[in-house]
């Protein structure tokens, strides 16, 4: 697997691609958003770690010229704790966001987690529940009579699991296990951010917030109108 790390930081890339290639991956880097951008077409990565604050072009400019021609997981990294920061990145296709200082154990397990897509069988492209459907394979889902929005990968497999289930709920480690597949990666705490993010996302595509709904020492469940 290729990794393609973009940050100005020298010392921090030095860092990064030690840990990695130690974990087995093969590393390719840039230090601004312009040669990004070329590594990216050149390289083919398997997965971005993507820096926000870049010079020439900044880590969103980055990222949404990148979703123009690809779909490669993309994990954004930042020196800042400001939740706006992250709301955009992820609304722009980031999969993943890791704020610094972090170690390289948690470096590992995200990228591990996100690297999972490509041995995921999709037993069914697209499905469907009251007035959601989800097209697992774009990684967008739609409410009837809205525009179709993008998910994540943890959104995606979060929503493919309590869709799955049909209203019954799911416990907290058994939504963290399927949608990180390794315990290092998220805690509860990282659940209930995705579920913050899907949650609002769903509001805004004309569903509603509840739709993800927590159940008291049960776990959360997927609540939409039923098919009549």
């Amino acid at each position: 697997m290729r990794i393609l790390i973009v940050d100005d930081d020298v010392e921090l890339v030095g860092l990064l691609r030690f840990a990695l290639t130690s974990g087995g991956y093969t590393v390719v880097t840039a230090f601004d958003g312009q040669q990004a951008l070329r590594r990216l077409h050149d390289d083919m990565p398997d997965l971005v770690i993507l820096d926000v604050n870049l010079p020439l072009l900044d880590g969103f400019q980055v990222l949404d010229q990148l979703r123009k021609i690809s779909q490669v997981p993309v994990m954004m990294l930042t020196v800042r704790d400001a939740e706006e920061d992250e709301v955009r990145g992820l609304d722009l296709g980031a999969d993943d966001y890791l704020t610094k200082p972090f170690s390289p154990r948690a470096l590992l397990a995200r990228v591990r987690s996100l690297l999972r897509r490509g041995t995921e069988t999709v037993e069914d492209p697209v499905l469907a529940w009251g007035p959601l459907s989800i097209d697992v394979e774009r990684s967008e889902a739609q409410v009837a009579g809205n525009d179709p929005f993008r998910l994540s990968l943890l959104e995606l497999r979060l929503l493919r699991l309590l869709l799955s289930h049909r209203g019954r709920p799911v416990e907290a480690d058994a939504l963290i296990q399927f949608v990180w597949a390794d315990r290092e990666a998220a805690d509860r705490e990282s659940l209930k951010q995705v579920v913050h993010r899907l949650r609002r996302k769903l509001a805004s595509a004309g569903g509603a917030p509840g739709w993800i709904e927590y159940v008291p020492n049960a776990g959360y469940a997927f609540a939409a109108p039923q098919p009549g």
